[in-house]
Parts: C-alpha cells; sequence; structure tokens
C-alpha cells in the first residue's frame, strides 16, 4: 500500500448552511451568544454537515490498539500485556469507552494492529495485525514505510466504513501501553519545545519515572533527528501503530467531509501530525477535553483549538470524547429544537 492517498484534497466546508446557521442562531428565543460556545458547535456542524439543522447522532468510536517496543526501556508503570488483556475488555464492552458508547447510542468497533501477545477472534474486533508492536524506537525506526502505511491505511478503512454507514461524527481512541512516550516524542518534533516541558506521568509513573522517560525520548529524538525529515517519516520513526493508524484515519474523515472529534493526548498527537500533512483538516475537528498530560496544551496552542471540556482525565481509549459527544449533542438540540422569536411570539431585543 502507498500513502498518495494522504495527499487528496480535504472537503470543502458548506459556507452556504454555514450562514443559514448563524442566521437561526440570531433568530432563536435568546439573547445572542447567551449558549456560549454550544453556538459556535452547531454553526461548525452546518458547515461541516451541509444542513442548517445538524446531528450528531450517528457517531462511531473506533479505538485503535498497538503495542509499543519503547515499552522496553521501563517508560511505562503498567505491563505491556495490558495492551491485549483491554482489548478483551473493549470487546466484552466494559471499558469506559464502551459504557460511554453505549450511553450515547454510538457505533463502537476496535481495530487491533498488533499486541504483543496473540488475540483470537473477538466480537467489536477488526483484527487489522501489521506486526507485533512496534519496534524500540530508542534503537530503530518504530515502522518500515509499509508498516507506517498499512497502519494508515487500516485508518482510512476505519473511517470509509463509517462512511457506508451514514456517520455523521468520528471518534478516534487508542489503547496501547508506552504510547505516551511516541505521543509526547511526536509533540516535541511538531511543537519544536522540549521533551522535559511536555513529558508527563502517562499510566503514573512517580517523578523519577517521569524522568527516566524524557530521558528516553530525548535521546531517541536525537538519534532519529536527521531521518525525521516530514510529519510522515517522523511518525515512521517515533510513532505507534494506532497513533499512525488515527492520522489516516482524521485525514480521510476530513477529506470525506466526516465531523471529527479528538479525544485527549494521544489522539491530538495525531491530529498535529495529520494538520502537518493536511492543514485544513483542522476545519473538521472538534477537540474534547484537556488532558492532564503536559504536553497537551502545548499541542493545543501549537494548533491554535479550544477544548470543549477541562475535566482532569487521561485515560485514553476515547473517553473524553465519549464524554464531550453529550455536549455536541445538546448543541445541535438546542440549534435544531428551539423555537425562533417569531415562532414563539417573543419580543426581540429593543434597537
Amino acid at each position: 500500500m502507498t500513502l498518495e492517498w494522504i495527499n487528496q484534497s480535504i472537503a470543502a466546508l458548506n459556507t452556504v448552511t454555514q450562514a443559514q446557521g448563524l442566521e437561526r442562531q440570531g433568530q432563536l428565543t435568546k439573547p445572542p451568544g447567551s449558549l456560549g460556545s454550544l453556538e459556535s458547535m452547531a454553526v461548525r456542524l452546518c458547515a461541516m454537515q451541509g444542513t442548517h439543522k445538524p446531528s450528531v447522532d450517528n457517531a462511531q468510536v473506533v479505538v485503535f490498539a498497538g503495542d509499543h517496543g519503547i515499552a522496553a526501556e521501563g517508560v511505562s508503570a503498567f505491563p505491556q500485556v495490558v495492551t491485549g488483556e483491554m482489548v478483551k475488555n473493549f470487546s466484552r464492552g466494559g471499558a469506559a469507552i464502551c459504557a460511554l458508547a453505549r450511553q450515547n447510542n454510538a457505533q463502537f468497533e476496535v481495530v487491533n494492529l498488533g499486541t504483543v501477545v496473540d488475540l483470537s477472534a473477538m466480537e467489536n474486533i477488526v483484527n487489522n495485525t501489521i506486526m507485533a508492536g512496534t519496534s524500540n524506537f530508542a534503537h530503530q525506526a518504530a515502522m518500515t514505510q509499509e508498516q507506517l502505511s498499512q497502519a494508515m491505511g487500516a485508518g482510512k478503512a476505519a473511517v470509509d466504513r463509517a462512511a457506508a454507514n451514514k456517520v455523521t461524527l468520528f471518534i478516534g481512541g487508542d489503547m496501547g501501553i508506552a504510547n505516551t512516550s511516541s505521543a509526547t516524542a511526536l509533540a516535541a518534533w511538531a511543537t519544536q519545545q522540549s521533551v522535559t516541558s511536555l513529558v508527563g506521568p502517562g499510566t503514573g509513573l512517580d517523578a523519577k519515572g517521569v524522568s527516566h522517560k524524557g530521558q528516553v525520548i530525548e535521546a531517541a529524538l536525537a538519534k532519529h533527528a536527521e531521518a525525521m525529515t516530514d510529519p510522515v517519516q517522523a511518525l515512521r520513526h517515533v510513532g505507534g501503530l494506532e497513533i499512525a493508524a488515527l492520522v489516516g484515519a482524521y485525514i480521510r474523515a476530513a477529506q470525506v467531509g466526516m465531523a471529527i472529534l479528538v479525544d485527549g493526548f494521544i489522539t491530538t498527537s495525531a491530529a498535529i501530525l495529520a494538520a502537518k500533512i493536511q492543514p485544513e483538516v483542522v476545519n473538521w475537528m472538534f477537540f474534547a477535553h484537556a488532558s492532564a498530560e503536559p504536553g497537551h496544551q502545548a499541542m493545543m496552542a501549537s494548533l491554535d483549538a479550544e477544548t470543549i471540556l477541562d475535566l482532569g482525565m487521561r485515560l485514553g481509549e476515547g473517553s473524553g470524547a465519549g464524554v464531550a459527544l453529550s455536549i455536541l449533542k445538546s448543541a445541535c438540540v438546542t440549534h435544531n429544537e428551539m423555537a425562533t422569536f417569531a415562532e414563539a411570539a417573543v419580543s426581540e431585543k429593543s434597537v
């Protein structure tokens, strides 16, 4: 598989329905701006979906899972087998994102890109195994070009499945022990900020563990610096299978004109790489929540974007997006179902 498809044009926002949405907001029975960000979210969805009455009721959650060779460097508080164990938990519907998907009546699937333990066929799990986790990027590139192409292609395929099911909002989730190391490395490359200012505890490292993790990432970035000449090569050298799939998914969603709800730290590292490849991808993105990981704020600043929520979450899986989906639904229902001043026979503001 080649990566030529990632350079295909991004869908254009519909400025006509955007204007219609903005006009409707001005007619609803409320002071202008009184619903705050709910108003701008609804108008943005009008532009994305080509309608003056948008909906995110048909949402799709796809959790991409893959192991990371960098785990061998002792950068995670949890053992690597947890990735595979959590995939089984997803299949049984026992994870936080499973509960949130059910709450929102969202479609749910997991794409397994490769774990250190072999996993048998399971319900809700799409087996796209590429390798048994990435190579250890402390010593070599995380992936070959072909493996990277396959991972990004798995993200594209997930969005194409969603598009075939008339999905109106795409949520990508992540699962992979040690993936905050990959995300931090990518964040440092993308923002040109120091690893020290970005590295965090991930699954719960203490101060000594965070320091060690930062040193491992710094050394790896120095090792691969000359080869990381563009976002694709940065992703190949220090990324993860699931992060690469997320990058592919985000680009594809923007190409087919599907709204995107980005979760937290890991997924934002994918979002910023997708934006480095295709800057207009950001036009199709909402950002769910402010992750408790230190590097997230720097990436959001680099993207010039704001989050919907700040709840101190740092679980991953797409869980923050699962919560923020309820907010987007509120934006739609208030926009679509409130009466206008004319309909309600309510007097408007005096000039």
